[in-house]
Parts: structure tokens; C-alpha cells; sequence
């Protein structure tokens, strides 16, 4: 089959084969686990969710959700967030984990379905086992309970949409998870790259008209331009500026000239995006393309962003790791797996054990992890006859269901 090789020394067909009773089970386990430890150890539901709440319940205390400097959302996550603010304590405190679970698991079956990978298959079962326990920001998305995991299931929803040639809908998508929270907004360039324009409309529209209807609701219907985007473009926070992972915030740690680093996080940033353009040029057949690219903005969008978080690398994993049975994927290369080293639990590292400086650990794995996916970009992967024209992706490739 084009895209996999066959052999004895490929490890695709393993992968494909359909998983044991066995393995499900301890998956079962590992994720109740994972959820139960997170609601013991965060009685409010998690921290960046109880923000979240707060902001909605001081709206519905007639106050300006905008008054806390960390709450980062458009007005329309306000009103998302009142359901929550209506619940117990109690029930936030086992509701939250558990849901923010669930969505990761979902995350992962979006990003097989995109690859054509089967779901009762052995990739599914250990590619969610793995990152449940040995990867780091897994465990703090779901004791956080980050708005994150919403952004994490889009962007494989919107891939896969837009894979069977529903575009408008992969836009609508991306428009409902900006609206609650705006990590996706790089996406839009995909649009742009495909020469989909109804996506691109839909990408907008939605959180445009969704976030001015809630400000309307708002005391303070300005607040996000007023007070959110200053916080965000200046990242003055000291307690936020010790977790951030990009370039632009750990470089100044380590003796580099504020601007300096800022500079060189924006043309890293740049070059990503050129890359990711690239990537989308070239037209080789299977999902490849499309999840390439997608997490090729993500990362580069995160290289500049401030703040940026390690739960951030959760938006593109999925994608990337998903791609595992296809020769010449992101995932087949060396320099993937020794990004993700860092983030292994129990780990020593010496003088970056203290939580304060795991963000250069993160940086390490966002800074190799973005240079793996640019790589992937720059090789030559069709001949240049093979392109297509923009927005027209070949008909993906299905990863085999049957053993070689």
C-alpha cells in the first residue's frame, strides 16, 4: 500500500492489528485513574477551570467577568461557563476531570479516524495509554481542567471534516472553539493556504458574532480588548511568566535581551508558518498533509504566543502521533520521540526539578517538536508534477485494517 512500508521490520501492521481485551482494560484503568487523582487533588475542579467559573459566576453577581487579570476568554466563554457556575462544588470536583478525560479520548479517536487508523486497533489503546501515563501535560490538562482539551478536540474534528471535503463545516468547528478560548485562531491560515473561503468566513464569523452578542450581556463589553489583550501581549504576570514555554519568555530567563528573544521567537514563528505553507504545497496523498500542517501552525503560533503552556502540546500530539503507521510521518523520526523525553514523569533533571523551572523543559520539547514538523516540511516528499492546486487534497490513504 502506497505511504506504509511492508516488511519484517515495520512495525505498522503490529499496530493496526486489533488490541486484547487485556489492553482496553488497563486503558479503563489508567484513565480512571488519571481522572480520579486529578479530582483529589483539585477540590475546585482545577484551577484555570475554576477561573473560568469565577468570571461567570461575577457576571451573574453583576460584576465584570474582565475584573481578573487571568481570565483570558472572549465573552462568549462567559456564558459557556454558567452552567458550571449553577453546580456544586462537589460536583465540579469529579464532573470536571472526568469530562476533561473524556474529551482527550475523543481527541484521539478524531485524530485515528483522520489517519484511517482502526479504533479497535493496538495503536488506539497504547496511544492513549502512553501519554495517560508518561507524559507530563496530560495529567496537568485534567487536574487544571484547561479550556484547553476544547481546542485539542477541534483542531482533529476540523482535519477530519475538512478530509471528506466538508470545509464549511471544519470552519464552523474551529469559529465555536475560538469562541471558547482562542488558541485556534492560527487555523484560520489553513483556510487561506486551501483557498477555502466559506471555512474561512464560518472560522470567523462564529466567535465574532458569538463573543459581540455575550459582550452585550457584559458590564464591561470592552473588557477582553481593554484589559485580556494588554495582559496577553505584554505577559507582565510573574507568576504566569514562570510556566510559559515559548522562546519569547525563557529566553529572557536564561540572560537574553527581552527583545532579542522576542525577535527570535517571531521569526521562528514566521519560519514555521512557511514551512507549514510548504507542507500544504506539497501534495502527496494521505492524511499527512493535513495534519502536518495543522499542527505545523499550532506549533509555530506557540513558539510566540504569550503565554504558552506545556498542555498546548496536546492540540498537536494527537495529530502527529496518530500519523505513527505511515512511513516518512513526523512520528517514524527520531527527533519526535527525544521531544517528548522531557516530559517524561520521574525523570531526573538536574537543577530543573522545581516546578518553577519546568518551563525550560517544555520549551525544550515545543522548540524540538516544532523543528521535527518543519523537517518533515522541508523534505521532499512528491515529485514537484505531483502538486495539486490549493485546496484540492488527494483522497487520503487508509491505514491497512489487516495485518501486512
Amino acid at each position: 500500500m502506497p505511504g506504509m512500508r511492508t516488511g519484517k521490520s515495520d512495525i505498522s501492521g503490529w499496530l493496526v492489528r486489533p488490541a486484547g481485551g487485556h489492553l482496553w482494560a488497563v486503558l479503563a484503568v489508567v484513565l480512571a485513574a488519571c481522572a480520579g487523582h486529578a479530582a483529589r487533588a483539585a477540590p475546585d475542579g482545577g484551577m484555570d477551570n475554576a477561573i473560568v467559573v469565577r468570571a461567570a459566576r461575577t457576571w451573574l453577581d453583576g460584576g465584570s467577568p474582565y475584573d481578573d487579570p487571568h481570565f483570558l476568554y472572549l465573552p462568549s466563554a462567559v456564558l459557556a461557563a454558567v452552567p458550571q457556575a449553577l453546580l456544586p462544588a462537589p460536583v465540579l470536583r469529579v464532573l470536571v476531570p472526568c469530562a476533561v478525560t473524556v474529551l482527550l479520548a475523543l481527541a484521539w479517536v478524531c485524530a485515528l479516524r483522520l489517519h484511517r487508523v482502526p479504533l479497535g486497533s493496538r495503536l488506539a489503546v497504547l496511544g492513549l495509554t502512553g501519554p495517560a501515563l508518561g507524559f507530563a501535560p496530560f495529567g496537568h490538562l485534567v487536574r487544571l481542567g484547561n479550556w484547553t482539551v476544547t481546542a485539542a478536540v477541534a483542531l482533529p474534528l476540523c482535519l477530519l471534516l475538512a478530509s471528506r471535503g466538508r470545509w464549511t463545516a471544519a470552519g464552523v468547528v474551529i469559529g465555536a472553539a475560538v469562541a471558547l478560548k482562542p488558541l485556534l485562531a492560527p487555523v484560520v491560515l489553513l483556510f487561506l493556504f486551501a483557498g477555502r473561503w466559506r471555512a474561512l468566513g464560518a472560522a470567523v464569523l462564529v466567535p465574532a458574532l458569538a463573543s459581540g452578542a455575550a459582550a452585550l450581556a457584559m458590564p464591561d463589553p470592552a473588557g477582553f480588548f481593554t484589559r485580556t489583550l494588554p495582559f496577553l501581549l505584554h505577559g507582565d504576570d510573574g507568576f504566569v511568566r514562570l510556566y510559559e514555554a515559548s522562546p519569547a519568555a525563557v529566553l529572557p530567563r536564561l540572560g537574553v535581551p527581552a527583545p532579542l528573544a522576542q525577535g527570535l521567537a517571531v521569526a521562528a514563528a514566521c519560519a514555521g508558518v512557511c514551512c507549514a505553507y510548504r507542507r500544504w504545497r506539497r501534495a502527496d496523498p494521505g492524511p499527512l498533509r493535513l495534519a502536518e500542517t495543522g499542527a505545523g501552525l499550532m506549533l509555530s503560533a506557540f513558539l510566540v504566543s504569550r503565554p504558552s503552556y506545556d498542555h498546548y502540546l496536546l492540540v498537536a500530539l494527537p495529530l502527529l502521533l496518530a500519523g505513527l503507521p505511515y512511513a516518512g510521518s513526523v512520528a517514524r523520526g527520531a527527533w519526535f520521540w527525544i521531544a517528548l523525553v522531557p516530559q517524561v514523569p520521574g525523570a531526573g533533571w538536574p537543577w530543573l526539578e522545581s516546578e518553577r523551572r519546568r518551563a525550560f523543559r517544555d520549551a525544550f520539547t515545543l522548540c524540538v517538536l516544532a523543528v521535527a514538523v518543519a523537517r518533515q516540511a522541508l523534505s521532499t516528499g512528491a515529485e514537484p508534477g505531483d502538486r495539486v492546486p490549493p485546496g484540492r487534497a488527494p483522497e487520503p490513504e487508509r491505514a491497512p485494517a489487516t495485518p501486512f
